[in-house]
């Protein structure tokens, strides 16, 4: 049986309508897991019975973290923001967090994981962090944007291994101050914190690059979701 991987559904204002990039889902099958899109709801009982379904969960991209979550008032650059989306994930990683269960965190993914757990984030790139890297690339989105480097003896570094990596980047929104219960990972050449992971956890880790877009032609990427993967799989066989 394969890990069955819990998808934070995206939600879109203007059609009213949930969705889902496929590139999430296909980056997990490819990695021998079952993705399943959850509902959006901020309904505990709901997501109690969703979240039992589930060997891991995936916190995919999409609003702006409300400032709220981090106790600062909303800036006018800071974007369109989902409340119900902010309730559902708190809810859900503090239970990940309770059970140590597998979590993933994708861009937003990172923000929130970071934000949640006591830390703040830059509510908008361009006009709070001077720097000439280009973190809102334009399309296609499968190919390197920047660099960053994987610091030594972490989680991260035994996935894909220490030093100097090329990632692909499209946010305006970033960590700036890291919650004590979290460590760094992965920092960009002009020193942004790119990679986190909660400690004392077995794995929960975000990444503030695109692994769903560039899995197809970049093997990091795959062994990233495979070792989220993997870790889901071994959940499921306890």
């Amino acid at each position: 049986m394969r890990p069955v991987i819990g998808l934070i559904p995206l939600f879109d204002d203007e059609k009213d309508s949930y969705w889902m990039l496929p590139g999430y889902m296909k980056v997990i099958e490819k990695c021998m897991g079952l993705p399943i899109m959850l509902p959006l709801t901020t309904e505990k009982a709901e997501l109690d019975e969703a979240y039992a379904l589930c060997d891991g969960i995936l916190f995919t991209g999409g609003h702006d973290v409300s400032p709220s979550v981090y106790n600062e008032d909303k800036k006018s650059t800071c974007g369109a923001t989902c409340e119900s989306r902010d309730i559902m994930e708190e809810y859900l990683l503090k239970k990940c967090i309770e059970d140590n269960k597998p979590l993933f965190g994708i861009c937003r993914g990172i923000q929130f994981l970071n934000a949640a757990l006591g830390g703040t984030l830059y509510q908008d790139l361009p006009t709070e962090y001077d720097s000439q890297v280009e973190h809102h690339m334009s399309p296609p989105y499968d190919r390197a944007a920047h660099k960053v480097e994987v610091l030594e003896n972490t989680v991260l570094s035994d996935i894909l291994g220490a030093g100097i990596h090329e990632v692909n980047s499209y946010h305006h929104q970033a960590v700036k101050e890291l919650s004590p219960k979290v460590e760094g990972l992965a920092i960009s050449e002009d020193g942004l914190i790119e990679a986190i992971a909660v400690k004392n956890h077995r794995f929960a880790i975000g990444v503030q690059w695109h692994p769903e877009f560039s899995f197809s032609n970049n093997e990091e990427s795959v062994k990233i979701v495979k070792a989220f993967v993997d870790e889901c799989g071994k959940v499921r066989s306890e």
